[in-house]
């Protein structure tokens, strides 16, 4: 057994049961677990290693909803650069289709070291492209690798152009063969036991992607091995207005009729959620993956946060796609989801702890998890630790440290202990060799961007 002692913290945020805020605290773990927490006289006086955190602020890891991971191979592409959502899908479509298994390896690190510096430890991931023999046990070696907490989705879709979707042909599957390779992935890869590394759940991409069949033969899947069930829902606009066409329901309807509503369901987005459908995620427990900066990008609209808040629906934070927002700050998608609240329901619509809470316990209840997301015994050892002396924090931190953290600007982490184990110190990545990993990186994604235009040419 080992044990890590995080001592001296000029602020200690738990976001334990009454959101103690803790001067001069700390954190003792014992592998992958948090044993005590308080000031530094309440602690054990050492451990096997010790970090002292004096001009740091010490929270609990940020956790993100909602990400599509390989798109970060698509970043900026031109034609995709000033589109709303459906032109940008379709713009994109077809470069994707020449993804490869290495492609969702490196960009899978890549997405997750850039969320790990931002201050993140856990995230889910949303893949439903599989073209070339990819796999979602791609990405999952990757999570291994660099150490990431991880929820993998199994996206899928299954209705292309020719039968009234958005998406080609030639990215999609059969429903048969996605439902036989959830279920291989959920038997092979789900970890159900306390302080797990690893979730699957079952994500059919969008109402406007797979059949009413897929989508209601995957949540009897998902119930029948109790995993969790995610999508996109609501948005934008032309979603609803698709929903309502094609469907006579609204999304939200919709997704009560096939059974993707409860406790164990979250969706993306819900930008257009109408009141109704706010009313029927709050008495259902239906979670909401709320994503600002894609939102914006994208042109969908402001999602209503502080209205579902206020009802009760679960709400969690996203970074989304890493071509619809092209950035994975998950610290700074905090900072942008107070201030698209205020830009849209007023001053007081959210303030800077809100924010935190959003992207800490907000995003364990979405996830379906009650060991994370918190600073206090028995919790996963998950603790990030950003330091107050940066240019960006000069002026703010002297004052309230906790909301300098989202009023200002957004810092890289110092230190990140995930699972009881150093992933980033002195604000290097540990786990793996980031500069290369980048390089490969950008060389895929000249790759891709070639195997796409190659494929279009005469």
């Amino acid at each position: 057994m080992s044990t890590l002692l995080l001592k001296n913290a000029d602020m200690l945020v738990t976001m334990d049961a009454t959101r103690r805020e803790i001067a001069g605290g700390g954190v003792f773990i014992r592998d992958n677990v948090i044993e005590a927490v308080g000031a530094v006289h309440e602690l054990p006086s050492g451990a096997d290693e010790v970090i002292d955190l004096a001009g740091h602020v010490l929270m609990p890891g940020l956790i993100n909803t909602h990400h599509h991971m390989y798109q970060s191979l698509t970043r900026a592409i031109p034609a995709a650069q000033d589109a709303e959502l459906f032109d940008w899908l379709q713009a994109l479509y077809p470069i994707w289709a020449h993804l490869t298994p290495e492609m969702i390896r490196v960009s899978t690190q890549t997405a997750m070291a850039e969320l790990i510096l931002s201050g993140c430890t856990t995230s889910s991931d949303h893949l439903y492209i599989y073209p070339n023999g990819c796999r979602l046990d791609d990405a999952i070696e990757a999570a291994r690798e660099i150490g990431m907490r991880f929820t993998a989705t199994r996206g899928s879709m299954s209705v292309g152009q020719s039968q009234g979707g958005l998406p080609p042909d030639s990215v999609v599957e059969k429903e048969d063969d996605i439902l036989r390779d959830t279920r291989r992935l959920i038997e092979t890869y789900h970890d159900a036991s306390r302080h797990s590394m690893l979730h699957i759940a079952v994500a059919p991409c969008s109402p406007f992607s797979v059949s009413r069949e897929l989508m209601r033969e995957s949540a009897v899947l998902a119930r029948e091995y109790g995993v969790r069930l995610h999508t996109h829902l609501a948005e934008n606009v032309k979603d609803v207005s698709y929903s309502l066409e094609k469907f006579g329901m609204t999304p939200a309807e919709y997704a009560e009729s096939l059974g993707w509503t409860g406790n164990d369901v979250w969706h993306a987005h819900c930008v257009q959620l109408d009141d109704a459908g706010i009313n029927l995620f709050a008495r259902s427990g239906t979670g909401v993956a709320h994503c600002p900066c894609s939102n914006m990008r994208l042109a969908s609209g402001i999602a209503p946060i502080p209205k579902m808040r206020e009802a009760g629906v679960p709400v969690g934070l996203g970074v989304d796609g890493s071509a619809s927002n092209d950035g994975a700050h998950m610290l700074g998608e905090a900072r942008q989801a107070m201030l698209l609240a205020r830009v849209g329901f007023g001053q007081s619509a959210m303030n800077a702890r809100q924010a935190l809470e959003i992207a800490t316990l907000g995003g364990a209840r979405v996830l379906g998890r009650d060991d994370i997301g918190a600073i206090a015994p028995g919790m996963s050892a998950d603790c990030v630790a950003f330091a107050t002396d940066s240019v960006g924090m000069a002026g703010g931190a002297v004052h309230d440290a906790v909301a300098a953290l989202i009023f200002c600007a957004s810092p890289q982490v110092a230190y990140s202990v995930i699972n009881g184990r150093v992933v980033v110190s002195a604000g290097k990545l540990t786990t793996v060799d980031l500069p290369a990993v980048v390089q490969r990186h950008n060389a895929l994604a000249q790759q891709l961007a070639a195997l796409a235009r190659a494929a279009e040419a005469p």
